[in-house]
């Protein structure tokens, strides 16, 4: 591309995902497909080149004539050119956390799949963030070289069905599967042969293009994922720019480092440009800085993102997780381009209000309300568990705990993992998916931002009456500790086990008793019961089948206790 803004229009950036298990051939295929390869392609890392797997994201080109469907350029000045960016995303099973990362940023994604082995765990794991990230997607079934030329079209064929057998349940079905051989004979081959179906492969890919939604308005967010310096003009930074624009001498906010920096330079694929707009994979070189300090993170227009502590999201179960997922328990959380441990704490609607909630509303932007009541929750509810059949899951929120700060744009995506799980297993590990929809930048929110959330649980208490005072007030004992704060319990309504309600007073003494008031009077029977008891004491003979001694009138007492608030005042529940 030249400098030129006009010039800048002509070509469409076009980001292509390239997932699938390890040792699938993803690597191989990026490299079939592309002519021009950027600073972060084809397994740069030294560890990965070592092992033969891609560690980090890798990225790659090529260009083609404009397909005739995108020529008008939606109404804009026509495109005359398509250009491919292919992220070549790690199938090594512990780098799950990488292709999250790598999924954020793609248009389309291409699931490479073995066609000796089909689908395998990583298959499915890279099928679901696919799911929750991709609008539209390609099966590739590669190696087709490994299978006997006699027996090759009817595996291919048996292969293509099992495959849009596994996606008529999910938003890819029906979507078009091809077959090829990236690499013939292999990387120890000693004649390399030409790749096998490319080419048709590369039409396909042009005809499920589309025009992506590109908005150079709103403040600049850049996924970075490769940094480097050049000696006597600056440090470069390459990656995507996810929404907004930038341009020659703009200054950007590192957010991780707290610094800001001028924009010297531009470039896509070593082509100098003024400047770059969202969809736009690029190197932006600014004012030195040491580039170990930023291998992979986000560029900023300066003051637009947050640093946060904690999060509130909603939150939604993968259906593929297998096993429960339990408040308190910790999880790998990726938000942004960040993955960190948080620890987990769901809550939901009460009763009441859940039933009302039209299905329609219960989406990833279940809207959250400081001032709306929810529903402690000891585990994420799913709608089997809860005894609603195979209906969706009620609407739920989740309180995320960082174990470290993370620097992130309002309402994006989060995913919820458990990598720890052995990565041999065959399980997915992707547990839930959700929107950050309220973040707490203060590093004290526990104190000065927690409290603020009317999230309750229901609690049960049971005491007894120790002896009336008169016939409107009781002294109560057995239902408080003796350090317990009465004042938050006072006006609170209670039960006696002979029938009547009352409302507790205060406290009475200084070890947890306590005063109620019976506002109706006690009744006849029970005015009667105590005074037998009385009598009881004085050594008087009494009916013992009239009030038996082994059966003291119980007090029950039910109230929220407020979760996150404990010098909140309790509520009647």
């Amino acid at each position: 591309m030249s400098e030129s803004p006009d010039s800048r229009t002509r070509t469409l950036n076009f980001n292509v995902g390239v997932l699938g298990h390890v040792d699938s051939g993803k690597t191989s295929l990026a490299r079939a497909l592309s002519s021009t390869a950027s600073t972060a392609a084809f397994d740069k890392n030294p560890q990965s080149r070592e092992r033969g797997i891609t560690l980090d994201l890798g990225f790659s080109s090529f260009t083609v004539d404009c397909p005739d469907h995108l020529r008008d350029g939606g109404g804009l000045k026509p495109y005359d050119s398509l250009q491919f960016t292919l992220v070549d995303c790690p199938g090594h099973a512990s780098l799950i956390r990488t292709i999250i990362g790598g999924a954020q940023i793609i248009d389309l994604m291409i699931l490479v799949v073995d066609v000796v082995k089909g689908m395998q765990t990583q298959t499915a794991e890279c099928l679901l963030i696919g799911e929750l990230t991709c609008p539209s997607m390609v099966v590739v079934l590669n190696k087709i070289d490994l299978l006997p030329p006699n027996k090759r079209q009817n595996a291919v064929e048996k292969m293509t069905k099992r495959m849009l057998k596994t996606l008529e349940s999910t938003r890819f079905k029906e979507c078009p599967v091809i077959a090829v051989a990236a690499r013939p004979g292999g990387p120890d081959a000693a004649e390399p042969e030409e790749p096998h179906g490319v080419q048709e492969l590369i039409e396909l890919l042009k005809k499920q293009t589309y025009l992506p939604k590109r908005d150079p308005a709103g403040d600049l967010l850049m996924a970075v994922d490769h940094c480097f310096s050049i000696r006597g003009q600056g440090t470069v930074m390459t990656g995507t720019i996810l929404q907004g624009s930038l341009a020659v001498n703009d200054t950007v906010e590192i957010p991780v480092l707290k610094v800001t920096k001028k924009i010297k330079s531009v470039q896509m694929f070593r082509k100098p440009v003024s400047g770059a707009m969202q969809g736009d994979r690029v190197g932006v070189c600014v004012t030195q800085f040491d580039p170990k300090l930023l291998e992979r993170g986000v560029v900023c227009t300066p003051g637009s993102l947050r640093t946060l502590f904690g999060a509130v999201i909603s939150v939604r179960k993968i259906g593929y997780f297998k096993g429960s997922l339990a408040t308190r328990a910790k999880l790998h959380i990726t938000v942004g381009h960040e993955t960190v441990m948080a620890r987990v704490s769901f809550f939901g609607l009460p009763p009441s209000d859940a039933q009302s909630a039209p299905l329609e509303l219960r989406s990833l932007e279940a809207p959250f309300d400081f001032d709306r009541e929810y529903v402690y929750q000891d585990e994420y509810v799913s709608a089997q568990a809860d005894g609603a059949g195979g209906g969706p899951d009620p609407e739920q929120w989740a309180l995320l705990e960082f174990e470290r700060p993370v620097t992130c744009p309002a309402l994006c995506l989060v995913i919820g993992s458990k990598l720890d799980t052995d990565i041999h297993a065959n399980t997915c590990r992707l547990a839930f998916q959700g929107r950050l929809l309220q973040g707490f930048e203060d590093k004290n929110y526990a104190e000065t931002s927690l409290p603020r959330l009317r999230i309750y649980k229901t609690k049960q208490k049971e005491g007894q009456v120790e002896r009336v005072t008169d016939d409107y007030t009781v002294i109560g004992r057995s239902l408080f500790k003796k350090e317990t704060n009465l004042q938050l319990f006072v006006g609170l309504k209670v039960t006696l086990s002979t029938g009547e309600s009352g409302v507790i007073e205060g406290g009475f003494g200084q070890s947890g008793k306590f005063k109620i008031r019976i506002q109706e009077g006690l009744s006849p029977d029970t005015q009667q019961l105590f005074s037998s008891k009385k009598k009881s004491k004085s050594g008087t003979k009494v009916d013992e089948e009239a009030r038996p001694e082994s059966q003291p009138v119980s007090i029950h007492l039910q109230f929220k206790r407020y979760v996150f608030d404990p010098h909140k005042k309790m509520i009647q529940s």
